[in-house]
């Protein structure tokens, strides 16, 4: 209905033209007036209509060569007063010079008199953008009354909150009414701009009930991860919705669109305080070295190729068996990162001769092993798999970086490694075990063990995307069930950081912070995307899948864990192992393997490693 009603998006450019030559005409005879105390006598009756006719002709040659009428009136602004007092003066001086040569050359009188000519540059002027910023105001109003009203509060005190309320001005479809600008630090209860009062943020709440709010923006990037969930969760609890800012680099040519503006995500709500890494020594560590990085087509080796850009390596060895993906990263490299140092090459880590050409051929001084099968149910139901990819490809590169002298090889694990309860999280533990036993003077190995990165491949929030663009059912597998999350980018900053510090044989673990709930995470994305549990979308138990835990470990029970310099970057103490016995131990499984029984490798596997008891799977009855 409101589109219906909605005012005309420009006047025709001919109505404009005309306006103006009748406030020229206007202006002319207002001038004649003036001069003479609006006493005309009968003789400057006849002279006026000769004066407007040569006006009306000046002025229109110069309006049609200046174009100064094709200006859009509801935008006018300083450029455009500009361009009007630009040609009021150019044809003031046509008068001024065609007033001196009829005068001088062919001894007339003045056409127009001076005094004359100075009264209608003035009142042109004035009249001409009076004209158009009238329009414009009048056009503000009108179509304020047509548009949808929204009532908003903006979290920030600083000049992108005030950037952002002047651009929501510009919005042609709602009118924005910014309640108030919640101040995140509570600095002060007094300040005003643009006659909007600043409020303290533990005043949210009653803001809320005594203002009818549809939207909160979040405009100051500052404020810390913790404050910004806590005045989520308020607007979330009175049905709120959140929207953030892009970050300002990310900003059209230096300004915010109000096009822009967009509803917070759930990697938003689950971000934490940014990290501060050493770069200095990350740089030293990378500097001209030449890098390796296996599984780099994956989520997290994509983003350490990325994170190692930075730091000017010599070359970066791109290596997967995954082509699409590889070429993706290709072209991302290539284009926006403007990075040409790599090399890209396909191949499958399981596959010695592959790997031992891989090193001859570009000598890495430095292996970052992120290929692994890390999906718990599909290596529940393929062990041999996870055998052959986690332990037999962990072992095949390990021994390669050994034989070719690579400075250091930084290995990604997993928490599901700590007290495994499933295949895949075994098989890390014994790729952890196995790298640390070839710790030696020449290569130095290093592990680092996290938990789920928000956004990788197989993780659970694109599934609840998915699930909520379908229409749900959305799924969770129990209700008690917890995770540990960490940003991709944050997780891979703190690998480059541990495999810079590293010695040599230490497993990190990181500081994830706390454990979510899924069944809470699963609820704020549904909040998030507009929809009403129970109503829009409903939610659905499914029970554990196999080899699933229902919270997960950062450390073993027999490990406890020593600080580094680095406060988010733990060195856990973890049991010793005989090297003599972890090879021959290691072997024997990568022998079973090869016969895919499924039975006999997880039985091997268990008497390596006896914390693995099963869970929710068919191997349970091996522990029993």
């Amino acid at each position: 209905m409101l589109k219906q009603l909605s005012l005309p998006k420009s006047t025709p450019r001919w109505i404009i033209l005309s306006i103006d030559l009748i406030i020229s005409v206007a202006s002319i005879i207002f001038a004649f007036l003036l001069r003479f105390n609006f006493n005309l006598k009968d003789e400057y009756f006849r002279t006026i209509q000769y004066v407007i006719l040569y006006v009306v002709f000046i002025r229109l040659a110069l309006f049609l060569i200046t174009r100064s009428y094709t200006g859009i009136i509801r935008y006018t602004g300083t450029k455009d007063a500009v361009r009007i007092i630009l040609v009021i003066t150019y044809s003031t001086i046509v008068y001024v010079a065609i007033n001196y040569i009829v005068y001088y050359f062919f001894n007339i009188n003045y056409i127009i008199p001076f005094s004359i000519i100075l009264i209608d540059y003035f009142v042109s002027i004035f009249l001409m953008t009076s004209f158009r910023f009238f329009v414009k105001t009048a056009y503000a109003e009108a179509n304020n009354i047509l548009k949808e009203e929204k009532n908003i509060l903006i979290l920030g005190s600083n000049e992108n909150a005030i950037t952002t309320k002047r651009v929501l001005m510009q919005d042609e479809e709602i009118n924005y009414n910014v309640v108030a600008f919640i101040d995140p630090f509570d600095t002060s209860n007094k300040k005003r701009i643009d006659g909007i009062k600043f409020h303290n943020s533990n005043n949210l709440k009653a803001i809320l009930k005594k203002n009818d709010i549809s939207e909160m923006i979040i405009a100051d990037k500052k404020i810390s991860p913790t404050k910004k969930q806590e005045i989520i969760d308020i607007c979330f609890n009175e049905d709120i919705n959140v929207l953030t800012l892009p970050d300002v680099q990310n900003w059209i040519n230096g300004e915010l669109s109000y096009k822009q503006i967009r509803k917070i995500n759930i990697e938003d709500l689950l971000e934490r305080a940014p990290i501060k890494l050493d770069e200095d020594k990350i740089k030293k560590d990378v500097l001209n070295k030449v890098v390796l990085v296996t599984g780099a087509a994956g989520s997290i080796g994509s983003e350490i190729v990325f994170q190692l850009t930075k730091f000017r390596p010599k070359k970066i060895i791109i290596f997967d068996q995954a082509e699409s993906p590889l070429y993706n990263l290709e072209l991302n490299l290539k284009e926006k990162m403007n990075f040409s140092n790599f090399e890209i090459v396909i191949g499958d880590i399981t596959n010695e001769i592959r790997i031992h050409k891989l090193f001859k051929t570009f000598k890495p001084d430095i292996v970052y092993h992120a290929a692994a099968y890390k999906h718990v149910p599909m290596m529940e139901n393929n062990p041999s798999e996870a055998v052959r990819t986690n332990i037999l490809g962990t072992k095949i590169v390990a021994n390669k970086s050994v034989e070719f002298k690579v400075k250091k090889f930084v290995m990604i694990s997993t928490d599901k490694a700590v007290n495994p309860t499933n295949i895949m999280g075994a098989s890390k533990r014994i790729a952890e075990i196995y790298i640390q036993t070839l710790q030696n003077n020449n290569t130095t190995f290093i592990t680092t063990r996290f938990g789920n990165v928000l956004g990788s491949n197989g993780s659970v929030i694109p599934r609840f995307k998915q699930q909520i663009e379908e229409g749900g059912p959305i799924t969770v597998t129990h209700p008690e069930i917890t995770r540990f999350f960490m940003t991709i980018p944050e997780a891979c900053q703190l690998v480059l950081q541990a495999g810079a510090i590293g010695k040599g044989g230490e497993i990190y673990i990181f500081d994830m912070g706390k454990s979510v709930k899924i069944v809470d995470l699963a609820k704020k994305m549904v909040k998030l995307s507009g929809l009403k549990l129970g109503k829009d979308i409903n939610l659905k138990f499914t029970g554990l899948r196999p080899g699933e835990k229902l919270f997960e470990e950062l450390l073993a029970d027999m490990e406890n864990t020593k600080p580094t310099a680095h406060k988010k970057i733990m060195i856990a103490q973890t049991k010793a192992y005989k090297k003599d016995e972890v090879i021959k131990q290691t072997e024997k499984i990568i022998s079973v393997m090869k016969n895919s029984d499924n039975f006999e490798i997880v039985k091997l596997m268990k008497a390596f490693i006896p914390e693995f008891l099963s869970k929710n799977s068919i191997y349970e009855s091996i522990d029993k």
